[in-house]
This record gives structure tokens, C-alpha cells and sequence, in this order.
């Protein structure tokens, strides 16, 4: 009897979760477990004693450099954002889009990957009465963008980067990765270009069509072209600066030259949503590209360690941000959290 009345209980409380709330506690506990199976993985051959060396000897002025430069990494995202966002119809202006992406930045750290972000980023915009579908096509032009760019990065460095790692897999693992990336974004670049008629009707390449043609305009537009090449590519330079900072803070023996061919390839691995704000993904990935190049993998660990301090400490920052938004204000915390889960 006691079982029956257990077992009862059991799916009355199933259905008064949902099957969708379900859903999300289970993905999200699987992000959390492959984070810290990474950083275990990341770990479990790093010798202890260098690592509590290394981080109680850091230089915190380093790190106070590279926090404003990760700021202006999201302002000079929202100016990309802000040119983007006219073209798909959802018009913001710079002081909207910088909000929106430090506000970005903090769900990034509390929710599992980017996405989380990008969910809160749609929802903002939609907000301002632009609708979904244009919030979601900016969205997404503004993800593809920023990749194709960083694609671009790891191809034209391929040379580089290819001499300078010794070990044949890691060769093979780096070339993979060049290809792989700017096979994706000169693909889905081409995909504006199809006259393909079923490409603009269904449903599954519709919408992927219609943030290709968004990109192309974006991209090739003599008036916004050079602009948004220009501030893509600055972007990831910053990206490699803030590494270089949390190199420099533990004077770990690497030099900017290495880091630069390095930190892209670092970045693009660390942006596949399967873990909390890419902690494990990038730890396993830059102890072993350090190993790869030459350098000692437990300095690999604590820059990769450092390098997501600063990004936590301007999510932080955008926490503040949504805090005192108006936004919030107006009650929209909640929903807020269901659309970055969703």
C-alpha cells in the first residue's frame, strides 16, 4: 500500500513539474556534470603544487587591464549587434545594445553555454516591439558573423600556427579545426547565394536562408562591410589580449606571437554549448594546445582559469546592469529566466 501511495505521488509530482521543467533540470544537471568531468579531465595531470604556485604568485594588475578590455570586447559587440539588428528590423541604439550584451554576458556565466545569453539578448529585443522573428534573425547573423570572422583568423594563421606545434595530432587536430570552421562559414555564406526555391519555403532552412542573406548584405555592403569586418576581427584580437594579460600575470614563458596563434582556435573549441560558460571545454582544451606548442600545460590551465575570472568578473558587471535595468523593473525577471532556459 505504501508503494502504491509512493508510486502515486511520484508522477503527481512528475506532472506538476512537466515534462518541459523536467527537460531543463536534466540538461542543465548534464551540463554541469560534462563541466566538471572536463575539468576533472583538465586536472587530473596537472601537477597541484605548480598550479597554487602559479595563481599565488599572480600579478592582480594584469587582471585589472584585461577586465576594461573585455568590456570594450562587449561594446564593440554591441556596435556589431547595433548594424546587424537594422538591417534585420529590429533597430537598437548603441546605449540599448551595449545594455543588452553586458546583460548578456552576466546570463552567460549563470546559465549553461552562450545560448543563455542569446535566449536573454532575443527576449530583450523582442521587448522593444521588434518581434521574434526579427530579434531571433539578429541574433543569429550576429552569432554567424562573429564566427565567420574567427574562422578567418584560424585559417589565415594557419601556417603559424601549423610550425609552430610539433606533435602530428596536434597538427591534424589544428588543421581539422581551420577547415572545418571556414568550410561552415563560407557554407552557410553560400547558402544566400542558392536559387534553390524549397530553401525560402521550408520550415528547417527558411529561417537559416534568411539570416544567410542578412549576413552576405551585412558583410559585402560597401557602407557596413569594412565597419563590421573590422570590428569582428578586433573582437577575437581582443580575446587573444586578455589571454596575453593572464599570461603575463603569472609571467609564464610565452611569448604574444604564440598566444595569438593559439588563443582562436582555443575560443572557437570553447563555444560548443556543452558545458557552464565553457569552463572544462576550455581548460582541457588550452592545457593540451599549450602542451602541443611547447609550453608547460599546468601554466595552459591557470591562464585558461584566469582568462574565465575576468569574463566572470564582467558578467558580474552585467549582473549589476540587469539589476538596475528598467527591464527588470517592470517585473521581467522571470520571464527572463524561462526564455534562457527554453
Amino acid at each position: 500500500m505504501d508503494i502504491r501511495r509512493g508510486s502515486r505521488l511520484f508522477h503527481v509530482g512528475l506532472r506538476a513539474v512537466g515534462v518541459d521543467g523536467m527537460r531543463q533540470v536534466l540538461t542543465f544537471a548534464i551540463r554541469i556534470v560534462v563541466s566538471l568531468a572536463l575539468l576533472y579531465l583538465a586536472l587530473r595531470g596537472v601537477n597541484f603544487v605548480a598550479i597554487h604556485s602559479r595563481l599565488s604568485q599572480v600579478n592582480l594588475g594584469w587582471i585589472f587591464v584585461a577586465i576594461p578590455v573585455a568590456v570594450f570586447q562587449v561594446f564593440l559587440g554591441a556596435l556589431r549587434w547595433k548594424e546587424i539588428s537594422v538591417l534585420c528590423e529590429a533597430p537598437l541604439t548603441d546605449l540599448q545594445a551595449f545594455r543588452y550584451n553586458m546583460i548578456g554576458a552576466f546570463f552567460n556565466q549563470t546559465l549553461p553555454s552562450s545560448i543563455g545569453g542569446d535566449a536573454v539578448r532575443l527576449w530583450l529585443i523582442n521587448r522593444t516591439g521588434a518581434g521574434w522573428r526579427a530579434a531571433t534573425y539578429s541574433i543569429l547573423t550576429d552569432r554567424a558573423v562573429g564566427l565567420i570572422a574567427l574562422a578567418l583568423i584560424i585559417a589565415a594563421s594557419l601556417p603559424w600556427s601549423y610550425g609552430m606545434i610539433g606533435d602530428p595530432h596536434g597538427r591534424l587536430a589544428l588543421v581539422f579545426v581551420a577547415f572545418a570552421a571556414l568550410a561552415g562559414g563560407l557554407g552557410f555564406l553560400l547558402l544566400g547565394y542558392l536559387p534553390w526555391a524549397w530553401l525560402k519555403s521550408w520550415w528547417p532552412t527558411k529561417h537559416v536562408y534568411a539570416c544567410s542573406v542578412i549576413a552576405n548584405r551585412v558583410i559585402f555592403s560597401a557602407r557596413s562591410g569594412p565597419k563590421i569586418a573590422c570590428v569582428s576581427l578586433l573582437i577575437h584580437v581582443l580575446a587573444v589580449i586578455i589571454a596575453w594579460c593572464a599570461v603575463r600575470s603569472i609571467e609564464a614563458p610565452a611569448d604574444f606571437g604564440q598566444i595569438f596563434l593559439l588563443t582562436p582556435p582555443i575560443m572557437l573549441i570553447t563555444m560548443m554549448p556543452i558545458s557552464i560558460a565553457g569552463w572544462g571545454v576550455r581548460e582541457a582544451t588550452m592545457m593540451v594546445a599549450f602542451g602541443y606548442a611547447g609550453l608547460a600545460q599546468a601554466d595552459g590551465t591557470v591562464v585558461s582559469i584566469l582568462f574565465g575570472a575576468v569574463y566572470f568578473i564582467v558578467g558580474a558587471l552585467g549582473g549589476l546592469v540587469w539589476i538596475f535595468s528598467a527591464e527588470k523593473a517592470r517585473g521581467g525577471a522571470m520571464e527572463v529566466a524561462h526564455a534562457a532556459k527554453n
